[in-house]
């Protein structure tokens, strides 16, 4: 089936005869084309608005702390104001008592003992002040923590210095040697041969253990045979393990960038000395990462 085109005017006259099949190969390879070439813009694009969701939901969040340590304050200033007015009835009851007990020989030191404890409950207010304001204080500065973890992901999506920070390279340490290879090796506790899934890295207990690219924390805690191991996710399937650790400090949910200290060395789990245990999965599978380490 073929399909004509004719096109007339004052001075030209066109015609195009093409087939149906040529009309829908052209379609596809135009729809391929434009495809292509919006992917990546697409996603990013995609990801940034992610990001400022979540942004804009952190933002309400903190309002709404805000507006409550502001109601929790007004209700404490006006309970410190009617203190006030019954401290200021305290203290004329006070001076009314004081003359009768003058008159009737009762010890003064008792009607001052007895003033005091009008005193003790503003003590006691201002520390239900803090009881009350203490935590609220606190969620605050989670808000803000988490703001900022936002905005470090924000610039990641966006591109600021993303090629360094996403990829994977270096050693997991910044003091300390390469012990032990990927591969089959004896095993330091049966002395079978058995498959080592990831490089061992020794140093002195507490050393510093870094994260070898910017990643969000996807494991934070103990793993059998692992010990305490930190997982952090970098996106595009790659994830990286660190075993044995004898401190962790980051946690589950976290955004950590390249360099930072995520754990300090220790020797927990599975282990036979202080070091830190080295894995990349890539797809789903553990690989050698040998070629990381050594990564330029």
């Amino acid at each position: 089936m073929n399909l004509t085109v004719t096109f007339i005017s004052k001075n030209k006259r066109f015609r195009r005869t093409m087939s149906v099949r040529s009309i829908v190969s052209l379609t596809v390879l135009s729809s391929l084309f434009v495809l292509i070439s919006s992917r990546s813009t697409d996603s990013s694009v995609e990801d940034l608005a992610r990001v400022k969701i979540a942004q804009n939901v952190l933002a309400a969040e903190q309002q709404e702390v805000e507006s409550l340590k502001a109601a929790t304050s007004e209700q404490v200033k006006a309970l410190t104001q009617q203190l006030s007015v019954m401290q200021g009835m305290l203290d004329n009851i006070d001076a009314k008592t004081l003359v009768l007990a003058k008159a009737i020989g009762i010890d003064e030191q008792s009607i001052m003992d007895f003033g005091l404890a009008s005193d003790t409950v503003a003590r006691q207010l201002e520390q239900e002040e803090q009881r009350l304001l203490t935590p609220i204080d606190k969620l605050g500065r989670e808000l803000t923590h988490k703001a900022q973890q936002l905005a470090a992901l924000e610039r990641l999506v966006t591109g600021h210095h993303i090629d360094s920070q996403v990829s994977l390279s270096g050693r997991p340490i910044e003091t300390g040697w390469l012990s032990s290879y990927y591969g089959i090796r004896k095993d330091p506790f049966t002395g079978e041969p058995a498959m080592h899934s990831g490089l061992d890295f020794a140093g002195e207990t507490g050393d510093d253990v870094v994260a070898t690219a910017a990643g969000i924390v996807t494991w934070s805690g103990e793993r059998y045979g692992y010990g305490n191991l930190i997982e952090i996710e970098h996106g595009d399937g790659l994830v990286t393990r660190y075993g044995h650790n004898q401190t962790l400090l980051v946690k589950k949910g976290d955004l950590v960038t390249k360099g930072q200290a995520i754990a300090l060395m220790g020797s927990t789990g599975r282990s036979t000395g202080a070091h830190v245990h080295y894995e990349v999965i890539k797809a789903g599978k553990k690989v050698d990462p040998l070629s990381y380490v050594y990564k330029k």
